[in-house]
């Protein structure tokens, strides 16, 4: 078992999790946080706890923050407050088809990072010596794409939620239409987008549990036998474990656990395992 705790750099943003070490902070704790940059201000999210995971090779807490850390954090969030505006008005000076989505500063070695979405590749040579003329400071652009941009900024999702990509999600994997056809989703991209505009992450990670559940759910436009009477399987809900059944006596639909579900004898086997004795010269009631 070992120690783990979680921070973030912005209020509801992205968990980083640490090694809390030596030191106990509580919830609302600002911490500082080792990076390639020096220690930098965090807040506590959640306070150390045990985990019976192996997660090694974890930053270790560099301590609470002192007055004089919570000092230089403030001045550098004025900083980049400052470089967002003044970057906001040279991108309308230069009439360049750009948005800032985020800004870093390095005060140790004064070096600006200007991220921006752009419809297109942006020549902003011009931009960036202007901006390095007004900051007195070395300043970088880099463009960021649709899923990136929506992890910097944030937001909430279809769900009603906080965005999986700016607070626990590290990584962005590939996701298909085929991944929301399986989960029985409609392919509609006002339904399975998210707010970057692109497939809802969600349908990547949550697929091997449909795929799971598929293979042993009553499939669709099976016959089947529910305790309302015989009908045709016309729906599955995952997340329920429920079939929605079609009645044939009247028409009418039914949402029942699959398990309730008895299908012919042969089929019920082939899915579940089971062997269960019928009495012989008849099929099983």
């Amino acid at each position: 078992m070992s120690m783990i705790m979680a921070v973030s750099f912005t209020r509801y943003g992205r968990l980083y999790y640490l090694d809390p070490g030596e030191h106990s902070p509580k919830v609302g704790d600002k911490v500082l946080v080792p990076t390639d940059a020096g220690p930098e201000v965090a807040e506590c999210v959640w306070a150390p706890q045990w985990t019976s995971e192996d997660v090694g090779g974890l930053p270790v807490c560099a301590g609470i923050a002192g007055e004089e850390h919570l000092a230089r954090d403030e001045s550098n969030k004025r900083r980049r407050a400052e470089v967002r505006s003044v970057s906001k008005r040279l991108i309308k000076r230069h009439s360049l088809p750009m948005k800032v989505v985020g800004v870093d500063y390095l005060d140790a070695d004064n070096v600006y990072t200007v991220y921006f979405s752009a419809p297109h590749r942006v020549d902003f040579r011009a931009l960036v010596r202007d901006l390095a003329r007004n900051l007195r400071a070395r300043v970088e652009l880099r463009q960021i794409g649709p899923r990136d941009e929506a992890r910097l900024q944030g937001g909430i999702g279809p769900c009603g939620r906080d965005l999986c990509c700016a607070t626990f999600l590290k990584d962005f994997e590939p996701v298909s239409v085929r991944m929301a056809k399986d989960q029985d989703l409609p392919v509609n991209p006002m339904r399975i987008a998210g707010a970057c505009g692109r497939l809802m992450c969600c349908l990547k990670y949550e697929h091997p549990l449909y795929a799971e559940a598929h293979t042993r759910m009553p499939r669709l436009g099976l016959k089947v036998d529910t305790p309302e009477g015989p009908g045709t399987v016309v729906g599955r809900n995952v997340p329920s474990d429920s079939v929605v059944v079609r009645l044939e006596n009247g028409g009418r639909r039914c949402a029942c656990p699959s398990a309730s579900v008895c299908s012919p004898r042969k089929q019920h086997d082939a899915r579940y395992g089971e062997e269960a004795p019928t009495a012989e010269g008849g099929p099983e009631g």
